[in-house]
């Protein structure tokens, strides 16, 4: 589980998280949902260590992130698989490559063991047997189920994924949003997903945070999450012509 308690951030004086609290329970599906600029990227990249809160704190299994020392703080660093915007693989390497990055640079395993780990990695995403193809060779879809395999080969406990579905048609995305919650339930993992494709929040969304402005106008379940009267979340979701539809059709009843 990870707790967040009052994350407050600002850059050049201009706040964009304002005293965020919430929780995220271990093997299951969270989902940061909101607008562009609301602030979730910057909560994400706060939940992972990679941005320093100005107040509040992250409590990772119930242990205080201000409170760890830097050798824990290198630990948890082990424990965190990424999934970022757009697959982020490294032209220059085949897969096989690219997916034992985080072994080659954080484990002591040597060659053999690495090959059947990245081997397991990618079979558990359904690409077995394209090691030695590059980025360049693979679909929209393969690229980022390779990088949901780097984003496992650590055994992680916590795996965020920034945006997954982006640049990838619906039924891919369905594909994406399904291994992410396979992997997640197989493995018990404590899995955040920052999204603005509402498709993945009816599908997979176990436990929604809307942010708006910098704040947490919103958090729920996705059968939730159509019945709420919050006006700023009604405004967000009923942005897609479908669910409106939808609504239309089940009020109309």
């Amino acid at each position: 589980m990870i707790e967040a308690k009052n994350i407050q951030k600002s850059f050049d004086g201009t706040p964009v998280l304002r005293g965020i609290s919430s929780s995220f329970e271990k093997g299951k599906t969270n989902l940061i949902i909101g607008q562009s600029g609301a602030g979730k990227t910057v909560f994400l990249k706060t939940l992972t260590g990679l941005i320093k809160p100005d107040d509040g704190d992250i409590f990772y299994n119930g242990i205080s992130y201000k409170s760890m020392s830097d050798a824990e703080k290198d630990n948890l660093r082990h424990e965190i698989g990424m999934v970022f915007q757009g697959g982020a693989l490294f032209d220059s390497m085949d897969v096989a490559e690219n997916v034992a990055f985080p072994l080659s640079m954080f484990s002591s395993m040597n060659k053999s063991e690495m090959d059947d780990r990245v081997e397991w990695a990618l079979k558990r995403v359904n690409l077995p047997g394209v090691q030695k193809k590059y980025p360049s060779e693979l679909s929209g879809g393969m690229k980022k189920r390779v990088a949901i395999a780097r984003g496992i080969i650590m055994n992680p406990k916590y795996l965020f994924c920034d945006e997954p579905n982006s640049g990838l048609d619906p039924k891919t995305s369905i594909v994406i949003d399904q291994l992410i919650s396979e992997i997640t339930h197989e493995y018990d993992i404590t899995t955040i997903i920052n999204t603005h494709d509402m498709n993945s929040v009816m599908e997979i969304g176990e436990k929604i945070v809307f942010l708006k402005g910098g704040y947490k106008a919103w958090e729920g379940t996705s059968s939730q999450i159509l019945n709420t009267e919050n006006a700023d979340i009604e405004d967000f979701v009923y942005s897609s012509p479908i669910l409106k539809a939808l609504k239309d059709s089940k009020t109309n009843k």
